[in-house]
């Protein structure tokens, strides 16, 4: 845990946690239930998420499928080819039926090709498994804090972070999508489906997509550059918690824990 040195930020301190959020989806995705069977799940040319499956799945013994959006291309990015070398079938869906990738009939295709016992894990991994996965880590947080902030692309991370939250405290989603006002359903409906109920201490800020997905501008850029954070999740995130400190909406001595996701990286102290 490092605080973040900012002048902006007055009277408000900000500590960053680095936490690779895709081994705790998938933590309670591949318990002793699993074994012995097939993992499939889906992503882009360039998913963080298959790249986690795959190597979660060569480490415990489970075979994984990753559905991949859109066509081959060969030779290889770097994310598929170390999907594949951790022993991960490569297979491919059009866009249009990615889009229905969640149906039954789409589903039930991939069953008769893969086998009607494949567990199937949704995109990026949030589900109800997921949710609890991530529950776990407000528990792991080493400072005092009153809010906790995080990127949002799926909702997994927030609904568990949500629910892990002791009394008192807040969570703030960062969509990184643009149009992404569904979010609140989607985080309402992982968390009844993992608890039964659902929490009213998150929200989600839409203001700071940038774009959308894995969009960018000069002023995420030079904040990229300035931060050296990861710029389609932590960047989003990080410049909306310092925009929003600098704004004053959040009142003197908030103490607020960002959640680098993914692989660990260093941003620097200004």
């Amino acid at each position: 845990m490092e605080e973040l040195l900012d002048p902006g930020l007055g009277q408000v301190r900000v500590f960053l946690m680095h936490d690779d959020n895709k081994p705790r989806k998938l933590k309670h995705n591949l318990g002793p239930d699993n074994v012995g069977r097939r993992l499939l799940t889906f992503g882009g040319a360039y998913s963080n998420h298959i790249r986690a499956v795959a190597e979660a799945g060569r480490r415990h013994g489970i075979e994984t499928i990753g559905v991949i959006r859109g066509e081959e291309h060969l030779p290889l990015n770097p994310s598929l080819a170390y999907a594949k070398s951790c022993g991960m079938t490569l297979t491919y869906l059009d866009r249009a039926s990615y889009r229905l990738k969640h149906t039954e009939d789409v589903q039930a295709r991939l069953r008769a090709r893969w086998g009607e016992d494949v567990a199937i894990l949704p995109e990026g991994g949030s589900n109800a498994a997921a949710v609890r996965g991530c529950a776990e880590l407000p528990g792991e947080i080493g400072v005092p804090y009153d809010v906790v902030c995080c990127p949002v692309g799926t909702g997994g991370t927030l609904a568990g972070i949500s629910a892990g939250l002791p009394e008192g405290k807040q969570a703030i989603g960062f969509a990184v999508l643009k149009g992404a006002g569904f979010l609140a359903g989607e985080v309402a409906r992982l968390q009844r489906e993992a608890y039964g109920r659902t929490w009213s201490n998150w929200t989600i800020n839409l203001d700071y997509h940038f774009g959308g997905y894995a969009k960018t501008t000069p002023a995420l850029d030079a904040f990229i550059a300035k931060y050296r954070v990861e710029g389609v999740y932590v960047a989003k995130m990080l410049y909306g918690v310092l925009d929003l400190a600098r704004q004053g909406m959040f009142a003197p001595g908030t103490r607020i824990v960002a959640v680098v996701t993914g692989q660990p990286s260093t941003p620097v102290a200004r």
